[in-house]
């Protein structure tokens, strides 16, 4: 790989990203060339491969890119606005693109299907997102929506809300998901209750509530398989 230092012009034109990128594809570029080509251009005193270096190591990974602010990437010495908002549409994209599917297409037979289908989109979250799937009698997903962000408690996950919500769709049931930014998925008393309390009022309703499932960075939990619905 190229010098970081230094503009790209002093690079062997076969070396630099965009250029190595169209003669053997994206996957042999490393994180840092990748980055690079969204960057477009360095600074005075480094190239776009030094400062997508710099950013990686000042974040502490690509990983950690996901969920970084406009304000937090501006705070990178060469980071101004139209950069950071570069990165932020690349990875925009590409969350867009891993949850590509048409949902009205999806069948949920099992949690799996379920954390195949969030997985990607929630595990990075710094706050807990609660979204209710909403199906119908084949267990086709007929809409989604996020009804509350932040910590799960009674007073901000509410029966009225998530019913309302799928009588709006003519839902035949639902299932719940949030995410542990902790990364573990293991079921808290709050999430126990609150799933107790939404699967009694859709007793009542008629809308059953199929599974709640929880989502941490590389597993998941089923309240339905743990015996906890």
């Amino acid at each position: 790989m190229e010098s970081p230092n230094g503009t790209l012009r002093d690079v062997p034109v076969e070396e630099r990203p965009r250029e190595r990128m169209m003669k053997y594809g994206a996957h042999a570029l490393n994180n840092a060339e990748l980055l690079a080509i969204l960057l477009r251009t360095g600074t005075y005193s480094e190239n776009a491969v030094g400062l997508a270096m710099k950013l990686l190591k000042e974040i502490g990974g690509l990983r950690q890119l996901v969920d970084r602010s406009t304000e937090e990437l501006m705070s990178i010495k060469g980071i101004g606005p139209a950069k950071a908002l570069q990165l932020q549409a690349g990875i925009e994209l590409g969350r867009r693109i891993a949850r590509s599917v048409m949902e009205d297409r999806v069948v949920i037979r099992h949690p799996r299907d379920v954390a195949e289908l969030l997985t990607e989109e929630l595990r990075y979250l710094k706050k807990e997102h609660f979204v209710c799937l909403f199906l119908n009698t084949k267990n086709h997903v007929i809409g989604r929506e996020t009804l509350s962000i932040g910590s799960l408690n009674a007073s901000i996950v509410h029966p009225r809300e998530v019913f309302l919500a799928a009588i709006k769709r003519s839902s035949a049931s639902l299932i719940c998901v949030h995410n542990h930014p902790s990364g573990d998925p293991s079921p808290s008393p709050e999430d126990i209750e609150i799933t107790r309390r939404l699967s009694e009022a859709g007793a009542i309703i008629g809308i059953e509530v199929l599974d709640h499932v929880i989502i941490g960075d590389r597993d998941y939990v089923s309240l339905k398989e743990k015996g906890l619905l």
